[in-house]
């Protein structure tokens, strides 16, 4: 499972990395993904738009069994 999402992840680290920003796999909880925003995504007043509309909806396209991702 683990490598399932961290492959997702490589894929839209760039476009995060392209503006100081980053995320990390912490864990999954059933259906749930757990990440932590790093760099300048961490604080950032569009954080969880950033989560939303672009590290969930990649995720949940490459990983069929993804229902939400959440920061923590």
């Amino acid at each position: 499972m683990n490598e399932e999402v961290e492959k997702a992840i490589q894929k839209i680290r760039p476009m995060l990395k392209m503006d100081g920003g980053d995320v990390e796999l912490v864990s999954i909880d059933g259906s749930t993904v757990n990440v932590k925003l790093t760099g300048a995504c961490h604080g950032c007043p569009m954080a969880q738009m950033t989560l939303k509309n672009g590290i969930e909806k990649a995720i949940k396209s490459e990983v069929g069994w993804v229902e939400k991702v959440e920061a923590v």
